[in-house]
This record gives structure tokens, sequence and C-alpha cells, in this order.
């Protein structure tokens, strides 16, 4: 693969724009309307995928010299390794973002083309430029834009918005600080230097695992919660079992505090959300 092209798939954060895309498949498939028109389906996904895109995109053109000071970045991103120049980063960002906002809007509707331009500005700007830097709260507040791939993928199809995917969003809401504050307790010393309020420097790692427990038990309730209004039973055992092995890694990093358990605790947690929403596509592809 060319080292450009190479770059430019990097700089999406493939990744979590993959969580986006899962997420906002099983929206979409929950709500049912376009599973027959594989087109219109697949559009929606590489829409979400661009979003997604554009927003980690910008925001490692707003962080591109913070992140030349974080062990974890330096050798990791496009920008602090010279692979991108950041005005190549920052045009090719906005024109994904842009292919994606007028797509909804031209072949969609303006619901799901407004969700979709609100979440890149939100999450680009707002959360890397101002909660990131200001608060140990910033993942809370911040994790509302990578919940969005089921509002929009529901949007796009019905022009609305119903209690189905909020129960999605919700998932994904509350799973964020357990899974984005095991990776800030792994990386403390990273985000002293880059002088970043992450809640392990600023309440310590034994309060931040009380407050992550908080957030994973509601976490595991609306996974639940989900098949009261609209999954079957192979979602309902997979979101069981993958959600008692999540709190069996979480306890025992939790019990343990050590770097090494709760690199595992954060590996898992995308393992978990990940195989938590192909579970509602396998649900409803065999029994809906």
């Amino acid at each position: 693969m060319n080292k450009k092209i190479k770059a430019f798939i990097t700089l999406t954060k493939p990744t979590i724009t993959l969580l986006v895309v899962v997420s906002g498949a099983a929206g979409v498939i929950l709500e049912g309307s376009y599973t027959s028109n594989p087109i219109l389906f697949l559009t929606i996904l590489f829409m979400l995928a661009l979003a997604a895109g554009s927003a980690n995109g910008l925001n490692q053109y707003f962080e591109r010299e913070r992140d030349t000071n974080m062990s974890r970045t330096r050798n990791r991103r496009p920008l602090p390794k010279g692979e991108l120049t950041p005005n190549e980063a920052l045009i090719f960002s906005v024109a994904i973002g842009f292919v994606s906002v007028v797509t909804f809007a031209v072949a969609f509707n303006w619901l799901s083309a407004v969700l979709t331009f609100v979440t890149i500005l939100f999450y680009s700007t707002f959360y890397t430029l101002y909660l990131k830097p200001r608060t140990p709260y910033n993942i809370v507040i911040g994790g509302a834009a990578g919940a969005m791939g089921p509002l929009i993928g529901w949007a796009a199809v019905t022009g609305s918005l119903t209690w189905t995917p909020w129960i999605l969003f919700a998932i994904i809401f509350f799973w964020t600080p357990p899974h984005f504050w095991a990776l800030a307790i792994c990386l403390q010393e990273d985000y002293r230097i880059a002088k970043l309020p992450m809640m392990p420097n600023v309440v310590g790692e034994a309060k931040t695992w009380r407050k992550m427990t908080f957030y994973l038990y509601i976490t595991y309730l609306f996974s639940l919660l989900l098949f009261a209004y609209d999954s079957g039973w192979i979602y309902l055992i997979g979101a069981i079992g993958m959600g008692g092995l999540f709190l069996y890694r979480f306890n025992r990093g939790k019990r343990l505090m050590q770097v090494s358990e709760t690199w595992k605790v954060f590996g898992y947690s995308i393992m978990y959300l990940m195989i938590l929403f192909t579970f509602i596509i396998i649900d409803k592809g065999i029994i809906g």
C-alpha cells in the first residue's frame, strides 16, 4: 500500500471508525427498512465511516503539537511522524466530512445530515479544544460524539428518532468512561507531560476505578434493556455473557491495580462493544 494512502487511513483512527460503523449498522438493522436494500445500507455505513474519519482526523490536526510530546502518539500518528503535513490532514479531514454531510442531506434527509455535522464539529472542536484540556470529565461529555452512530443511521432511514437508537446511544455513552479511563490509568505519565487533566491524574487510580464501576454497571443495564425494546434471545444471551466477562475482567483489574491487567481491561472493552453490536446484527439477521 502506498505510504501516503496508509497515512491517510491511519489519520481516521480505523479501529474507532470501525466501532462507529458497526454500531451504526446495528441501528439500521434493528430498524429493518433498509436490510433489503444493500446499496442504501452500505451508503449509510460508508458515510458514517467518512464522518468518523473526519472527526478523528480533525482531532489529530488540532492535537498535532501535543501528540509529539506523548509516547503513545508520537510514533503512531501520521502528523508527528511527518507522514502527512498539517494542510494535507486538514484538507482531507474537511473533505471527507463534507462528503458525508452532503450525502446524508441529499440521499437521505436533513436530520441525519445535521446530526453528522454536529457530531464532527462537537468532537473535533468542542471536545478536543475545550473539554479535553479543562476537565477530567472530558471523555464523559465528549463520549457523546462516539455514540452517535446508531442515531445517525436510524435517522438516515426514518428521518426521526425513537427509543431504540437512544438505548444504543446510551450503551456506547456509558461504556466510554470505563474504556477510556482504563487507557488513561496506563498512560498517566503521558497525560501528565501533555498537561491534560485525565481522571487518574486528577483524583488517583483508586477513585477512578470506583467511578468506572458506576459507568460499567449502567452500560450492562442498558445492554439488557435493549432486549425489552427491539432485540431477540440471541442478543440477550450474548449481552449477558459478554457483559459478565467484562465485569469479571474489570473487577480483576480493579482488585489487582496492575498496569498489565488494566491494559487487558482496555483491550477487552473494545472487543466487548464490537461483539455486543455484532450480536444485534446476527440476531436480526437470523430472527428478524
